[in-house]
């Protein structure tokens, strides 16, 4: 039995949706809405303490961290592999997949705050709003950043950061991809393929894809990306309506001071 504890617009549970449809697994859903604070109950902090989704319950073992959750599930169903069988490719594979924990994940959370999601908090009483900013209150510079992140938007000082991490991103996918290869470790897709698909929707409902405007590669491998039919059944299936227009919305609003910040 495999059970997922999951969200419909979590990047992170969208690529373990992914690795499970690329495997044709049948799994139970444990749907946790985020916004309701149920990440955040006993209950759950007692499975996952970084009060996050996904987590995954295979016959009783519990695992957090989506890339280990996706390594997880590829070594115990290998077929097919996610992974290639030589270890220069499984650690290019890592190389890929440790980004995303080391600094892609944390950039998106800012970009989607500065841009969309902080105007659902500026909609709440000042009372109500400080009570959020101070959840965060045991860890310093997270209350700072998520203070700063809802109150000043793209003016934010983590913003421009978070932004150039983006495009340091795209410009190294595009010299990966640009020697013909159609995915990023060799022939097959692979687990670092998955881990970024769902980043990159982000990014699209955030209106950034001219980002990728002049970096050919790394439209047409999100192209192939999206046409597999995992990536309806895990991500592009799963998208909540609301979300994805208040995505929308705010990104085109925003994406000429974007613009300027990219040029600067």
């Amino acid at each position: 039995m495999l059970e997922l504890y999951n969200h419909d617009m979590s990047v992170c549970a969208a690529k373990v949706r992914m690795v499970l449809a690329e495997k044709g697994l049948e799994w139970k859903d444990n749907y946790t809405a985020i916004r309701k604070g149920e990440a955040r109950t006993p209950e759950y902090l007692a499975m996952n303490p970084n009060g996050v989704v996904p987590t995954l319950v295979h016959d009783g073992f519990v695992i957090y961290e989506s890339n280990i959750i996706c390594e997880y599930l590829d070594d115990r169903f290998p077929d097919p592999p996610l992974k290639p069988a030589e270890a220069q490719g499984r650690a290019r594979v890592r190389k890929w997949l440790i980004q995303l924990d080391a600094g892609i994940h944390a950039a998106t959370s800012v970009l989607s705050s500065c841009i969309a999601f902080r105007h659902s908090h500026l909609k709440k009483s000042p009372e109500e709003l400080e009570a959020h900013f101070k959840r965060h209150s045991d860890k310093p510079l997270v209350e700072e950043l998520t203070r700063e992140n809802i109150l000043k938007g793209v003016e934010s000082r983590f913003f421009k950061d978070a932004l150039h991490r983006f495009d340091k991103l795209l410009r190294d996918l595009q010299a990966e991809l640009g020697d013909g290869r159609p995915w990023l470790v060799g022939d097959q897709l692979s687990l670092a393929d998955i881990g970024y698909a769902s980043y990159m929707t982000r990014l699209e409902h955030l209106q950034l894809s001219d980002m990728w405007h002049d970096r050919p590669e790394v439209g047409a491998w999100y192209g192939r990306l999206r046409a597999r039919p995992s990536y309806a059944t895990a991500i592009s299936d799963w998208f909540n309506k609301a979300y994805v227009d208040e995505m929308n919305e705010k990104g085109a609003a925003a994406w000429p001071r974007i613009k300027q910040l990219l040029a600067a």
